[in-house]
């Protein structure tokens, strides 16, 4: 399943939104280095979040999409793979946030990244989806 074009936007604005805070970071005199890695740990938590979203939803559309089409299981399999169950898709889920709240502790308590700068690289997202809506509000007026 493609990708809508305008995620895609989001996508790689959140990259360069997370990038250029982390110059800032970097620039800044009580940042420095570890202040930038703060940023861009934050980001890498964002996008263990954000590829979390995508993957349940793509899941739970393909299923829904499958079962419209007659299938009884939801999702068509492909060749040689059983259709994933609902259940196991939410157990892994449910792992991959236990996995985002190990990265924030190892990030806060055992590297002691700030979590200021993590706070920022996390919000790069949000930054990202407001300049698309921005985006969207110039190009129809």
């Amino acid at each position: 399943m493609e990708a809508d074009p305008s995620l895609r936007r989001v996508e790689r604005t959140a990259v360069f939104v997370c990038l250029g805070m982390a110059m800032v970071a970097l620039l800044l005199p009580g940042g420095g280095v570890r202040g930038a890695l703060a940023v861009l740990g934050g980001g890498l938590i964002s996008a263990v979040s954000y590829g979390t979203i995508h993957v349940a939803v793509t899941a739970l559309a393909t299923g829904l999409a499958g079962s419209r089409a007659g299938e009884p299981s939801g999702e068509a399999p492909t060749a040689g793979q059983p259709a994933p169950q609902p259940s196991w898709m939410l157990v892994k889920v449910g792992l991959r946030y236990a996995l985002l709240a190990l990265l924030a502790y190892v990030m806060i308590a055992r590297l002691r990244l700030h979590p200021v700068g993590l706070l920022a690289g996390v919000s790069s997202v949000v930054a990202a989806v407001s300049i698309e809506a921005l985006r969207l509000l110039l190009k129809k007026s």
